[in-house]
């Protein structure tokens, strides 16, 4: 039998989710962006990805204060929304938002409290590097398990091959302890959880303001080149 998580399994963003916001954008400042644009750069990338496609049923998981399905709530209008964390503040503080079509809670860490086959995709965003390895194949089969058949699942991670992301980490004061996921490790892990195929997807590869503008429409050519400041793990169900 699995080890079942506890309050330390996971760091601890109750501390943090009152400040969240203005301690992120002080640490990410080098990039030329605040943590807003990162949130909808995750939610448009997906909106990309999926063209005219609707997903139907969206679940964050770790959805922290909820700025990313702010997003998703423009982004993807017509999809039920959900959003779950550990963080019962984070959860109060995306509670308060009042986002359209999504309901939010938080849970335990370890059953997702939904049904089998509910949903279409699950975005999971820089949330498994808070979370101790032994733990990560049980909440992937868990994940598996609540999506729909053809569902897929989303694993944003911070590339420990860029050394711009290694510094912005390793001077964060919520990601103190974090062990980055190599993107190899993600892939890896999927396939075991029972996902039938998993791809990385590389991104951020320039800085976001000023003259480096002009070259983000070449990010889509280097996806699979794997030195972007962030990966993005697609599984599938």
């Amino acid at each position: 039998m699995s080890e079942q998580p506890t309050p330390s399994s996971f760091d601890n963003f109750d501390e943090f989710a009152t400040d969240y916001r203005q301690i992120h954008n002080e640490n990410i400042k080098l990039t030329g962006a605040d943590s807003q644009y990162f949130s909808e750069f995750k939610v448009k990338w997906l909106r990309e990805y999926y063209g005219r496609k609707q997903p139907g049923a969206i679940l964050d998981l770790g959805a922290g204060d909820g700025t990313c399905l702010t997003y998703f709530s423009q982004y993807f209008p017509q999809a039920r929304l959900s959003g779950i964390d550990v963080s019962e503040k984070s959860i109060e503080e995306a509670a308060a938002k009042k986002i359209p079509n999504a309901e939010v809670q938080a849970y335990d860490g370890a059953q997702i409290p939904y049904t089998d086959n509910k949903f279409d995709l699950i975005l999971v965003a820089t949330v498994m590097h808070h979370i101790r390895f032994d733990l990560h194949p049980g909440l992937m089969k868990e994940a598996l398990r609540v999506l729909k058949p053809g569902g897929k699942i989303f694993i944003v991670e911070h590339n420990p091959y860029n050394p711009v992301t290694m510094h912005m980490v390793n001077t964060c004061p919520f990601d103190v302890d974090a062990v980055l996921l190599k993107p190899g490790y993600t892939k890896k892990l999927l396939k075991q959880a029972g996902f039938k195929s998993a791809v990385n997807h590389f991104t951020l590869f320039f800085p976001r303001g000023g003259v480096f503008k002009a070259f983000h429409p070449l990010e889509k050519f280097l996806e699979f080149i794997p030195i972007g400041g962030q990966y993005v793990t697609v599984g599938e169900k």
